[in-house]
């Protein structure tokens, strides 16, 4: 599948502040529902989500969160893009440890047979130490969005 069209310049924040996850998710539920991307119910959904499922991930050179809720609450397809302006504590994937992350790639999957793919996909940009670097070294949305969009497979 090609997962480009998920990606949207509008939906890459930069700079970001949050003094812990649930301000976090708030400010970004906020900015995804203003869009119309996510219904009243996304931000329920995200911190039950994360609660029970962790998303932090770490990577060989980059921690990244990848935070999603159920497809209930996604009205359409998305990857948003947050880049925090300090660090925030994530839970790790699979043991639950504490882990700080400063990019989060939230996931509006509407299907979810499509979210293993995208998962792949996704790591497999973060194993690619020459994008990993062209990413943080990035500071504009639309640099950032450019890319994401030729990268990803």
């Amino acid at each position: 599948m090609d997962y480009t069209s998920m990606f949207d310049e509008r939906l890459i924040f930069l700079d970001l502040e949050g003094d812990n996850l649930e301000d976090l998710f708030g400010e970004v539920a906020k900015r995804l529902q203003k869009e119309a991307f996510v219904n009243k119910n996304y931000l329920k959904g995200l911190i039950a989500r994360e609660q029970v499922f962790p998303t932090g991930l770490i990577t060989q050179y980059l921690n990244i969160g990848l935070p999603h809720s159920e497809p209930a609450y996604v009205e359409k397809p998305f990857i948003a893009i947050v880049r925090l302006s300090t660090e925030v504590k994530i839970k790790q994937m699979g043991d639950s440890q504490e882990m700080l992350v400063r990019n989060l790639f939230f996931l509006g999957i509407k299907e979810p047979k499509e979210q293993v793919g995208l998962l792949q996909s996704l790591m497999a940009l973060f194993m690619d130490g020459k994008f990993v670097k062209a990413f943080i070294e990035a500071r504009e949305a639309q640099v950032i969005y450019q890319l994401v969009t030729q990268n990803i497979k």
